[in-house]
């Protein structure tokens, strides 16, 4: 079973950047669909972006041209590159992770796709 950690949450003024990492273990050579994900306090979980290795990366509306997911494969690590933070940005911000196998190319931003979360880490932001 994979197992996913976070790290590089904190705390950051608004107009800041952060750089969300998290690593996957124990995939055996699959290949999963990585997503992002946050939730803020008394708010639904938000997708944020998705990929997989061999499929496009996909951003949700309110953080295309601000948050950018990448990938480095040789460390089984997603990134989530985040600029022009905002208040509205404060939350807990989760990786999640399930099989990819070739669905349309693309991996989804629906919660309800991911069977593998990690811990989460915060991010706030402070005006």
């Amino acid at each position: 079973q994979v197992q996913l950690l976070e790290s590089g949450g904190g705390s950051v003024q608004s107009g800041g950047s952060l750089r969300l990492s998290c690593t996957a273990s124990g995939n055996s050579g699959a290949t999963y669909c990585m997503g992002w994900f946050r939730q803020a306090p008394g708010k639904k979980r938000e997708g944020l972006a998705a990929s997989a290795s061999g499929a496009d990366t996909s951003h949700s509306a309110p953080v295309v041209g601000r948050f950018t997911m990448s990938q480095d494969t040789s460390k089984n690590t997603v990134y989530l590159q985040m600029n022009n933070l905002d208040s509205r940005d404060t939350a807990m911000y989760y990786c999640a992770a399930y099989r990819y196998r070739g669905q349309a190319g693309m991996c989804a931003t629906d919660e309800n796709f991911y069977t593998v979360w990690g811990q989460g880490t915060q991010v706030t932001v402070s005006s």
